[in-house]
């Protein structure tokens, strides 16, 4: 078997601590990994009043990105928010990826930004009272508008994010969540995570679809995958929450083995 490295990048609030299975079970048949602690998440050192843009939120994956030697590539893969970040990596570093996978992930391309998406998951929660349960706003500009960073609170991870994980999984990402920095200035996050046809759209990409996924519903991540591709592959892994990583590891590493292979 060929051995091939992969990168693994987590969602909003979560660290590399959230890939351990999946780590593990890559590891076992022989690939490298590497998990990444993004701006002020897992054992980051800085803090979330300390992310001032989505390039502080990036530092550590371009900073890994610039110590590949030039002629390493690696298989990119995103949960969640973590696609953001891997789009943007594409776009800079399209000579060190061999495919960029985007797991249950936000997408950004030449055609779909960030804010669309916000304003797509916004429509379709118009009319959902308490979508957001028990999830904390939080302020650390000294007011009170806008909220600066978010916190997921417990029953809605457990209802909305982990309705199909092991208990266990549950209560240690309860343990280990961190806040998440909320990017209130669109220009300069649009600015910032600009892409191009040129760079981002000439990496091969993957979209693995989570079938049972309340919080990033079906629906809206085949919306983005129209939006976004053309893709080389659209997987689906059924009976997994949004935190698949925890739900399916074993399909998830299955599948991701599958991508290797053929890149």
């Amino acid at each position: 078997m060929v051995k091939n490295q992969f990168v693994l990048i987590h969602g909003a609030g979560y660290g590399a601590w959230c890939w351990y299975k999946v780590a593990t079970l890559l590891k076992s048949v022989g690939h490298d990994v590497t998990s990444l602690d993004l701006g002020a998440s897992g054992i980051n050192t800085k803090q979330v009043q300390d992310i001032s843009s989505i390039l502080d939120y990036n530092e550590p994956l371009v900073t890994f990105m610039e110590s590949l030697p030039s002629d390493e590539k690696v298989i990119l893969v995103g949960h969640s928010f973590g696609g953001i970040n891997i789009s943007m990596a594409m776009e800079r570093f399209p000579h060190k990826i061999s495919v960029a996978v985007f797991v249950a992930a936000f997408v950004i391309t030449q055609d779909l930004t960030y804010p669309n998406i916000v304003q797509e998951l916004v429509r379709r929660r118009e009319g959902k009272k308490d979508w957001s349960m028990d999830t904390q706003r939080l302020f650390f500009n000294g007011n009170n508008n806008p909220p600066t960073a978010l916190l997921f609170g417990p029953k809605y991870m457990e209802s909305q994010m982990f309705q199909l994980s092991p208990p266990e999984d549950l209560a240690l990402s309860l343990s280990l969540l961190r806040p998440f920095p909320l990017f209130n200035n669109e220009e300069l996050f649009s600015k910032e995570s600009k892409v191009s046809k040129d760079k981002n759209g000439s990496v091969a990409k993957v979209f693995i679809i989570t079938k049972e996924d309340i919080s990033l519903i079906d629906d809206l991540q085949r919306w983005m995958i129209e939006r976004s591709g053309p893709y080389d592959v659209v997987n689906v892994i059924n009976h997994s929450d949004h935190m698949v990583m925890f739900s399916k590891p074993k399909e998830l590493s299955s599948l991701l083995q599958q991508i290797a292979d053929k890149y």
